[in-house]
């Protein structure tokens, strides 16, 4: 009882190595190596190298279908960190880019040969940065890039929700819907 009564005061944000290992404490207030926090996804295994590149062909979406609050969010997502560059409608054509800000365009995501592109392909990017897109691995949590992935590959398949006859393009200018194109269903 006489420790509880006459408790050693520390002072809060004193460094703590020094006094603790006077009393064999050993403590560097990290958590322990491979340590996950509750509710995160597992952190992607592959390295930065060409050889991690490669492999991340291979890796999956481990998300399941997105329901309509999170293909929301994911759009959300997208249009914040990704459209500014790669535009709204997935062309490449985004309003930094447009503006002349950079010389060199970002990849169009509707190009057949990025739609034919791995998902894993694709997250290793967001995570590691290609070319000259830096990476979001600080930006997006694991669960947020691969949501991103999801809606990117989903719009790529034209799945990503109902379209009217006009919108705008990735520069904001209304798109009309071609002459004779003729949407309505008939019901007999």
């Amino acid at each position: 009882m006489p420790d509880m009564v006459y408790s050693v005061a520390f002072e809060t944000y004193a460094p703590t190595e020094e006094r603790l290992s006077k009393y064999g404490a050993h403590y560097n207030n990290q958590p322990v190596a491979g340590t996950i926090a509750r509710g995160d996804m597992f952190p992607y295994a592959l390295k930065n190298d060409t050889a991690g590149y490669a492999q991340s062909a291979s890796v999956v979406n481990p998300l399941p279908p997105l329901n309509a609050g999170e293909l929301q969010e994911a759009t959300r997502l997208y249009l914040i960190n990704c459209g500014i560059c790669h535009g709204t409608k997935l062309d490449g054509q985004g309003p930094l880019f447009t503006s002349g800000a950079f010389g060199v365009a970002p990849k169009n995501f509707m190009d057949n040969e990025v739609k034919k592109m791995p998902e894993g392909t694709m997250f290793h990017s967001v995570t590691y940065g290609k070319g000259q897109m830096g990476s979001y691995a600080s930006q997006l949590s694991t669960k947020q890039r691969w949501m991103i992935i999801y809606y990117i590959k989903d719009k790529q398949k034209g799945t990503g929700g109902a379209t009217s006859g006009t919108g705008t393009d990735s520069t904001g200018s209304a798109a009309k819907k071609p002459a004779g194109d003729s949407t309505a269903a008939t019901m007999k």
